[in-house]
């Protein structure tokens, strides 16, 4: 029979529903639950490990992430932290509330090590800073601690858990007597065996044995009539007797008696102890109860480490996104083998409530599947999940589950009734605030019905707002997700070339099962896989193989998309690099352009004092004030010329370095730029684009879907799939190069690209523009030799031409073409990768 968990919270009025009873077997947590025990130090931390139950409380979840997450940081550390002393005492603690029972030995010297650890841990945390360890401060900050206790024991108990001689004067006197008695023992015993190897009955090398508590002499039993005494004992093989001579009888019941009222002493002193504890009581609980919670905080940090968790951010709003997640269990067995499991991408949020994955078998859906359901499961039990630490999780108060077979002879149910079964029992309570997890959904009747019935159920769900992940084989129920918002196709990828199984997730398209694939793998008959063609009919045949052709092509696109996005950040280095290099000639420029100055006015200041000079020598020969005037005047426009030569070189240079910084933040400008979304009313002829960023145009409108033309495919969608977008964007996205990522598509420009260039009739500034663009796209197609065409004419043009090209920091040189080529005429540019 099948049960649910609910646990009642009369706070909020809220409860938590797991569905089945065994959904722990099911997504493997108890397995879990065994492994965090075995990292335990003791039965206390045991015991929360048992108790550990699913929280929909997002404070309580979040502080038992907080804490496991310290403590990972304490692992991490260099930081010695107290594990020598954890014993559960929770039992002998029971004692204080019996009035007359005391503690044992053993279960006061333990009691004394427990408390002196925690007194260990409390220092521990003491010393760190306040917002080191701040919840484990906390924790241990509220501790009762109890030096009275420690001190008390310490007076009774020595070092080695012995009941110290000074525990009380009786006891003292006691034990001086019992030294006594056993030292007489000890001579008499001696001496009666020496004089027994002596006269030759036992072996020289026999020594004094001890039996029962008392000091026993063997004999050979030929010979134990010998010694008077009792026999008290003998070997197996009954050739050795243990005696007990008469001489020493009555110092053993001497001790025997000393013995008895050692115990009843150490009772005593035992019961008093107890009685000096027992006040205690609830606080010493409540330390043991932190033990416990120590054990068990330790225990998860340690598994977290073997499993490589982490604590992800936890949201109150309903949105997951699992990033490079990897099933524990199945990371660990991999581990012992050497291999790597291939982490999981998947995500939630309100417009994708629901993912239906689908693919062949064996490829990973029903892991995908456990996967999440087992992540979720542990983080709502405050265990940290082996993601990415990128990842986000959400909080439900509801898990579902319907996987495996569930066929139960008890109660006549097949294995379809039982699935049916439990999908009444989701329809009935699952909510938007519920995840379910359904494997092979509809599976175990007639295909027709069964995916019939299986969308519906789906819709049903979708309706209620549910999140969740499903795993199928049934063309009807891609369809239906491809139409539907609210849910989404994932597909479990294959490499159709190699004939195996990827474990990769890819969302947004429908996977193939590959069954006649995998069947013409295996080595089927031909003619039989060509009847099955037949039966199943052309249009699903032509279906499923427009499935692997888009992955087909999709595998080409993401190839090329690598490579391009290789090329975008080597083509990002040489444009940090120019920045750097223009920038460095900016600067060296204006260095040369003052030391150019400089030079300048110490050159018209020498000019000045010349002709002041001049000017004196002409005055004292009494020249013509005419021609001094004129000399003067000639000196003036002379100065006036060199400062503004110098002064527009430095404006040129400016303003050219300008328009190259210019040039490249327009260019990361458009590279940045979005195209804006109009929403508006759709209609026949408008240009759209889908979730995936495809675009397309409305053929037309039948009912709340729409006909769309993608290239050579058509097919209708929902409003919801699709946007409105304005025919310049269209004209711009339908342009693209068929990548995932940038807008440049090198392959064209290398077909389009011509290595010469002719400028020849082009203004100055219109020309190194020209020029400029065209040495970006040599570079971008790796061009290693262009021609530069600008005609010999003033030569005014060519000088500007290699004035920037010495600029441009992938020039390696450049040079006059052949005499019989061109000549100056043309400068040939030759580039440095």
């Amino acid at each position: 029979m099948i049960l649910n968990i609910i646990t009642i919270f009369a706070a909020n009025k809220l409860f938590i529903m797991i569905f089945p009873d065994n959904f722990e077997e099911k997504t493997s947590f108890n397995s879990i639950r065994t492994l965090l025990k075995a990292r335990c130090l003791s039965t206390l931390g045991k015991s929360k490990v048992d108790a550990l139950l699913f929280s929909d409380d997002f404070d309580f979840i979040q502080q038992n992430l907080f804490l496991s997450n310290e403590f990972l940081q304490i692992i991490h550390s260099d930081e010695e932290f107290p594990i020598q002393h954890f014993f559960d005492l929770r039992e002998a603690l029971s004692k204080l509330e019996v009035e007359g029972a005391f503690f044992e030995l053993q279960e006061l010297f333990d009691l004394k090590r427990s408390l002196e650890e925690i007194k260990a841990i409390h220092s521990f945390f003491e010393k760190t800073e306040d917002d080191k360890y701040p919840e484990l401060k906390k924790l241990a900050g509220k501790l009762p601690l109890f030096p009275y206790i420690i001190n008390r024991i310490n007076q009774v108990i020595d070092k080695q858990g012995k009941i110290r001689n000074k525990a009380s004067t009786e006891l003292a006197d006691i034990r001086s007597k019992l030294a006594a008695r056993q030292s007489s023992v000890s001579k008499i015993m001696h001496g009666i065996l020496q004089r027994a190897k002596q006269s030759g009955y036992i072996d020289s090398d026999v020594n004094l044995s001890v039996r029962n508590g008392k000091m026993l002499i063997p004999v050979p039993s030929g010979s134990k009539r010998r010694i008077k005494g009792i026999v008290v004992d003998e070997s197996a093989t009954g050739k050795t007797s243990f005696v007990e001579p008469i001489e020493i009888v009555e110092h053993n019941n001497e001790i025997r008696e000393l013995e008895f009222a050692e115990r009843r002493e150490i009772i005593r002193i035992l019961k008093k102890i107890t009685e000096d504890i027992r006040p205690y009581a609830d606080d010493l609980i409540l330390d043991f109860d932190f033990l416990a919670e120590i054990d068990f905080i330790r225990a998860k940090a340690l598994f977290s480490v073997e499993i490589d968790a982490v604590v992800p951010k936890l949201s109150m709003k309903k949105q997951i996104k699992i990033q490079s997640a990897k099933h524990p269990l199945l990371y660990l067995s991999f581990l012992k083998e050497n291999r790597e499991v291939v982490p999981l991408d998947i995500y939630f949020n309100d417009n994708q409530r629901v993912v239906l994955i689908s693919g062949p078998n064996a490829g990973g859906k029903s892991v995908c599947l456990k996967t999440v359901g087992l992540l979720q499961y542990m983080l709502q039990c405050g265990l940290p999940v082996p993601v990415s630490k990128n990842s986000v999780f959400t909080v439900f108060n509801k898990l579902f589950i319907d996987i495996g077979d569930e066929q139960s002879i008890e109660d006549d149910l097949s294995t379809y009734s039982s699935h049916l079964k439990n999908m009444k029992y989701f329809v009935e309570n699952a909510d938007n605030n519920s995840m379910i997890l359904i494997d092979e959904f509809g599976s175990g009747t007639e295909p027709t019905l069964g995916g019939a019935i299986a969308e519906a159920v789906l819709d049903n769900l979708l309706k209620n707002r549910v999140f969740g992940l499903v795993t199928t084989h049934y063309g009807n129920l891609k369809h239906f997700a491809t139409a539907q918002q609210g849910i989404v196709n994932g597909a479990m990828l294959f490499d159709t070339e190699n004939m195996k199984a990827l474990y990769r997730l890819e969302l947004g398209r429908a996977g193939s099962s590959y069954a006649f694939e995998i069947a013409r793998n295996i080595g089927l008959p031909r003619e039989i896989i060509l009847k099955a063609e037949e039966i199943v009919g052309k249009e699903h045949i032509d279906f499923d193989k427009n499935l692997k052709k888009i992955e087909q092509e999709r595998k080409r696109l993401n190839d090329l998309n690598q490579k391009l996005k290789n090329k975008e950040i080597k083509l990002e280095s040489i444009l940090k690099k120019y920045e750097q290099e223009a920038e460095a000639v900016k600067n060296r420029r204006k260095e040369i352009i003052n030391e150019a100055k400089q030079t300048a006015d110490k050159i018209l200041s020498g000019i000045n004092k010349t002709l002041e000079n001049t000017i004196y020598e002409i005055k004292k020969s009494n020249a013509d004030k005419e021609k001094i005037k004129q000399s003067r005047q000639k000196l003036e426009n002379l100065k006036e010329n060199v400062r503004q030569r110098f002064e527009n070189e430095e404006k040129y240079l400016t303003k050219k370095v300008e328009k190259l910084k210019n040039k490249q933040n327009k260019k990361k400008k458009t590279e940045q730029k979005q195209e804006v979304i109009i929403d508006e009313n759709i209609g026949k002829g408008d240009k759209v684009q889908l979730e995936t960023g495809g675009v397309g145009e409305v053929l037309e409108k039948k009912g709340n879907k729409f006909l769309v033309s993608l290239g050579n495919m058509q097919m209708y969608l929902p409003k919801g799939k699709i946007k409105k977008i304005s025919n310049n964007a269209y004209k711009k996205q339908a342009a693209k190069p068929k990548s995932l990522s940038g807008n440049y598509d090198v392959r064209k420009t290398k077909i389009k690209f011509s290595h010469n260039l002719d400028v020849r009739g082009k203004r100055a500034e219109e020309a190194l523009q020209i020029v400029s663009n065209y040495l970006d796209q040599a570079v971008m197609v790796e061009a290693k030799e262009v021609k530069i065409l600008h005609g010999t004419g003033n030569g005014i043009l060519r000088q500007l031409i290699r004035d920037y090209l010495k600029t441009y920091p992938l020039v390696k040189h450049f040079k006059d073409e052949k005499i019989e080529l061109g000549g100056a005429g043309i400068t040939v540019v030759e580039f440095a990768y």
